[in-house]
């Protein structure tokens, strides 16, 4: 033991990975992050529905195995409810249900209008509304993880 220094009285918290989604009913925008870096990179736009949507998450989840899934759940600008915001809840049960994963859903309002503006303002030029959706979940996601406790398994509220 270092001199001066005490043992750690509690069990270090093990970073946890995450897939976040940026439900649409056309597209979905997927980001990967975790909570020891707490950051989260935009993976990919899935442009699918019904059964192939939930074989192309599937895939996604087995590639990167996270711990636990973030969706953004959208609301009008004065926190209201709307018809997107019961479909995106839904989409995280249909998660749940089918992964069995922990499932956080993410107020999201102006995350796509957020992932837009970067997209344009972005140096390079490359990336474009296509990629909003992607952007969308890693913004949606890197909020959840600044919502986490310092070093804690607890998820944020």
């Amino acid at each position: 033991m270092l001199e001066g220094h005490e043992p750690c009285s509690r069990p270090m918290s093990r970073p946890q990975t995450f897939l976040s989604f940026d439900f649409g009913t056309r597209r979905v925008g997927v980001a990967q992050g975790g909570s020891l870096l707490r950051r989260a990179q935009p993976l990919k736009t899935v442009a699918a529905e019904g059964d192939a949507r939930f074989a192309a998450i599937a895939q996604l989840i087995e590639e990167w195995q996270p711990d636990a899934l973030v969706v953004g759940v959208p609301f009008h600008p004065d926190g209201a409810e709307h018809e997107n915001t019961q479909r995106a809840r839904r989409f995280a049960r249909q998660l749940h249900g089918r992964y069995r994963l922990p499932v956080h859903e993410v107020d999201e309002r102006y995350t796509t209008t957020e992932a837009l503006a970067q997209a344009a303002n972005a140096a390079s030029g490359r990336r474009g509304a296509a990629d909003a959706d992607a952007a969308a979940a890693a913004i949606i996601l890197e909020q959840y993880l600044r919502n986490l406790p310092e070093d804690s398994d607890e998820p944020a509220a």
